[in-house]
Parts: structure tokens; C-alpha cells; sequence
């Protein structure tokens, strides 16, 4: 039984869409996995982390960071407490991120990087 590529992000967010319509170019078989509607898979979160890090999951530059509060910010300090804040704010995990098929774990979209992974 072969694995399914899973991508997580929200709908209406750009890259996710750029990512979404790449994988169906390619024909790649794919399930959506929507944070706003299914919420964050608390189970998944420390993979994802270990992946890429929870610097580089934690995304500090979009407008849902921006938003938030100083003590929350200021409460970001390692991976379990990053993993507490994505919980609660969805928005706040740089998006989408993609479980592939074979395992790997891919945070944003980057069509020339994962033109690679297919290719193996």
C-alpha cells in the first residue's frame, strides 16, 4: 500500500493554491488537509519540526504573527512552546506544508525544488 502525498495549508492562501495547482499539473494524487476546517494534527507537529525546524515552521513575517500579542510572540522561545502557539493559530505555520508520499516533509512551495522529488 503506497503512501499518499498529504499538503496542509488554508484554501484560500496563494502559495497553497500555487502548490495545489503544481501538484495537479503534475498529476500528482494529493489530500487537502484544511487547518481552518480539520484544525492543526498536533500529532504531526513534531515531525514537522524535526524537518525543518520550528524556526522555519513558526512563520513570523505574515500578518496572523503580526497580530497576535506581545506575551505570545515573546512566549516562542523553543519547540514546545512554538508548537502551543501554531496549535492555537493555525495561520501562524508557514504554509503549506507537505507531507510527500515518501516521507519527506516540505515546508512552502518552491516548484523547482520539488520538481526534483518527483523525479526520484
Amino acid at each position: 500500500m503506497s503512501k499518499i502525498t498529504t499538503v496542509y495549508g488554508i484554501p484560500n492562501c496563494d502559495t497553497v493554491k500555487k502548490a495545489r495547482t503544481w501538484l495537479s499539473e503534475q498529476g500528482i494524487t494529493y489530500q487537502f488537509h484544511d487547518f481552518k476546517k480539520q484544525g492543526v494534527p498536533a500529532e504531526r507537529l513534531p515531525d514537522w519540526m524535526q524537518a525543518v525546524g520550528w524556526e522555519k515552521l513558526l512563520n513570523r513575517q505574515g500578518t496572523t504573527w503580526r497580530k497576535l500579542d506581545e506575551d505570545t510572540k515573546a512566549s516562542a522561545v523553543d519547540a514546545v512552546s512554538a508548537a502551543a502557539v501554531m496549535q492555537e493559530h493555525a495561520s501562524t505555520i508557514k504554509r503549506p506544508v507537505v507531507e510527500w508520499a515518501d516521507g519527506k516533509i516540505t515546508i512552502g512551495f518552491k516548484a523547482d525544488e520539488w520538481q526534483t522529488f518527483i523525479r526520484q
